[in-house]
């Protein structure tokens, strides 16, 4: 009879205090497992660098808006830079420059120097600031409380700058200069002049394309001078100018017992794109003891501005906004 051979499961324990057990000549040692080594703590998401704002001018900035009762409203016009004006970083060039230039140099309770028709006549506390989209660039813009000086009170146009020497430059008699028949006269005279040296086409009536007349006084000139803008078949505003279109600017100081063309500006539409400019105010923003005039500047889309300055005794352009550019 063959044998028959009955496994038999054999279950093994151990009490919980012995770790060796002897079976069949093998020794089996209980173990606990091995410890894991602890997981390498997880570094910390890194997070995308962030952009460092532009630095901030560190020159003058020169603003430039109209006050209406007690309030007025300023937008920035430049950097300035001798007797020129330099532009400010746009957002596509450097984002959040704006914000930051707002919340440092222009955050409410600052105090900028107005000034009008070339001379110091009160201050302006800003109480808000903004950003102005009407022109080619977005633009910091603050309103604020005007106080002016007695005799002051019919100055509009102001012109502001934010530089602390400008604390100590003295007040000055605000005075506007009367509008009488040599002014006029002077500027049909200079526009005939200008027409006829670039050879444009005449317009129907010189008296009813002056679009713009305005008489000024600057303290370093011997006497009153006289701005006037021409424009053929266009309009003193953004708009799109007329085929053939030109604009004409014509600035005259006192020679004599008359006015000569201290600078003539004639641009083309066609050929350069539209630009009609008009004077807005003059000071000598840098305070070399020349005058500067700030011209504000009508295109086809938007606004910008442009400046003139006194250069070995002419009058020349010495700063405009890039968009303002001849476009072809």
């Amino acid at each position: 009879m063959p044998r028959r051979w009955l496994l038999l499961a054999v279950i093994l324990s151990a009490p919980s205090g012995c770790d060796n057990v002897r079976w069949g000549g093998v020794d089996v040692r209980l173990q606990a497992p091995p410890p894991q080594a602890a997981a390498a703590p997880e570094a910390p998401a890194q997070e995308p660098d962030q952009p460092q704002p532009s630095p901030l001018p560190s020159r003058p900035l020169l603003l430039a808006g109209s006050r209406e009762g007690d309030a007025a409203t300023l937008v920035v016009v430049g950097e300035v830079r001798g007797d020129a004006l330099g532009p400010l970083p746009t957002e596509d060039q450097a984002p959040g420059f704006l914000e930051h230039l707002k919340d440092s140099l222009l955050a409410p309770g600052t105090e900028l120097i107005l000034f009008s028709e070339g001379v110091r006549v009160g201050r302006l506390t800003v109480t808000a600031n903004a950003t102005d989209t009407r022109f080619c660039a977005p633009r910091a813009q603050v309103t604020g409380v005007v106080e002016l000086v007695p005799g002051a009170t019919a100055a509009r146009q102001l012109l502001a700058l934010t530089d602390s020497a400008a604390h100590s430059r003295p007040f000055g008699a605000f005075q506007v200069t009367d509008m009488g028949y040599d002014p006029r006269a002077a500027s049909i005279s200079m526009a005939i002049g200008a027409i006829r040296q670039v050879g444009a086409e005449w317009p129907a009536s010189l008296v009813e394309s002056r679009a713009d007349i305005q008489t000024l006084r600057m303290s370093d000139a011997a006497g009153p001078s006289v701005a006037a803008t021409f424009l053929l078949r266009d309009q003193l505003a953004v708009g799109k100018p007329g085929q053939g279109a030109w604009s004409l600017f014509v600035l005259g100081t006192a020679q004599g017992g008359s006015y000569g063309a201290a600078y003539v500006g004639f641009r083309p539409a066609d050929a350069q794109g539209k630009g009609a400019p008009r004077y807005f105010s003059h000071l000598d923003w840098d305070g070399d003891g020349d005058s500067e005039v700030l011209l504000d500047v009508r295109g086809e889309r938007s606004r910008w501005f442009a400046s003139l300055g006194q250069r070995e005794g002419s009058w020349v352009q010495t700063f405009q906004d890039p968009c303002g550019s001849p476009t072809r």
